[in-house]
């Protein structure tokens, strides 16, 4: 009999839990941020998760010891060294954190999967070319992850389809901290909420925070999001199509990001699905469109975090980002 995270399954309308998706009012602080800085603790959605805590590290660099280090729920530091071939997807217990060791450790040919599981961060990897079926990491029926200072990327000389997804989040995972990250060279990037059909497992959670990632020339969802409520702030986007894309009656703020040779920045309403909601503040479009027909209610999100202005996002995120950066 398998085990889930303790995620409520409440049937309710999309819409009328779009509409009451206002959070508590906190106050933003707007400061510039530290180039480089790298946090001891996810903010945001993910705050309060740590993975494996103070545990005594084991550095493995071999696939075989990494799928022995990784499983169960006892807490545990994993610290990888080297470049690791994959095909398919390691799964990831509980109470875990994953740490590539200097600045060119990490996967290559598949990912990692968080599927029922809680409390796991991942940091300082490099996550290359996951061949379909697999994504780089998938977060599946999870809550509290953190995932910070990776590099995820693919090419985009195959078809779309050739590669699946750098970072996708779903089946009602919620509690996630995207932080730090470069996504580069791909066609699909972060989706959030894999299905039309699954608002009895999805509506209600999904409540997901990124923050100075620098996604360059991936071509859409950056993120899209199906049902769940998303904070998407301090962001670098440079030569996407279709960044931001709000469907299903999920609610995002985008707020203090920067767009650069990039068609549409965010948009509600650019599919045949259910449309979303969008608020918009302080970001820099550099001349990108929007297409928001709904505006929503998620303007506070229930925690503290530092929004520097968007006059220093760029500078911050691709002096801090990514693997080797800690």
């Amino acid at each position: 009999m398998r085990t889930r995270p303790p995620l409520a399954r409440a049937h309710r309308s999309t819409l009328a839990v779009a509409a009451a998706a206002t959070l508590a009012t906190v106050t933003v602080l707007v400061l510039p941020q530290s180039a480089g800085a790298a946090e001891t603790a996810p903010i945001g959605f993910g705050a309060g998760t740590t993975g494996g805590g103070n545990a005594t590290a084991v550095t493995v660099s071999n696939l075989a010891a990494f799928k022995t280090a990784v499983t169960g729920a006892s807490a545990k530091v994993v610290r990888v060294n080297g470049l690791i071939s994959l095909s398919g997807q390691v799964d990831i217990g509980s109470n875990t954190t994953v740490l590539g060791v200097g600045s060119s450790s990490g996967f290559t040919g598949g990912g990692l999967r968080i599927k029922e599981a809680t409390n796991v961060v991942v940091r300082n990897l490099n996550i290359s070319k996951p061949l379909k079926p697999s994504d780089g990491i998938t977060v599946q029926e999870s809550t509290k992850v953190w995932i910070d200072h990776n590099s995820f990327s693919a090419d985009r000389d195959h078809d779309k389809d050739y590669y699946d997804g750098l970072l996708d989040i779903n089946h009602g995972s919620d509690h996630v901290t995207v932080s730090w990250n470069t996504f580069k060279d791909h066609f699909k990037g972060s989706l959030v909420g894999h299905s039309d059909n699954n608002a009895s497992e999805d509506t209600g959670h999904l409540k997901v925070t990124y923050h100075h990632n620098h996604f360059s020339n991936v071509y859409s969802r950056i993120p899209s999001l199906r049902f769940g409520t998303g904070h998407f702030y301090n962001n670098y986007v440079s030569g996407a199509d279709t960044a931001c894309h709000s469907r299903m009656g999920a609610q995002m703020l985008v707020e203090n990001n920067v767009f650069r040779s990039t068609k549409i920045a965010v948009t509600t309403n650019r599919s045949s699905d259910v449309d979303g909601y969008a608020n918009l503040r302080g970001n820099d479009l550099g001349g990108a469109a929007t297409e928001v027909s709904r505006v929503g209610s998620f303007t506070n999100p229930p925690y503290s975090y530092t929004a520097e202005p968007a006059s220093s996002v760029v500078t911050s995120v691709t002096s801090g980002a990514g693997a080797g950066k800690l």
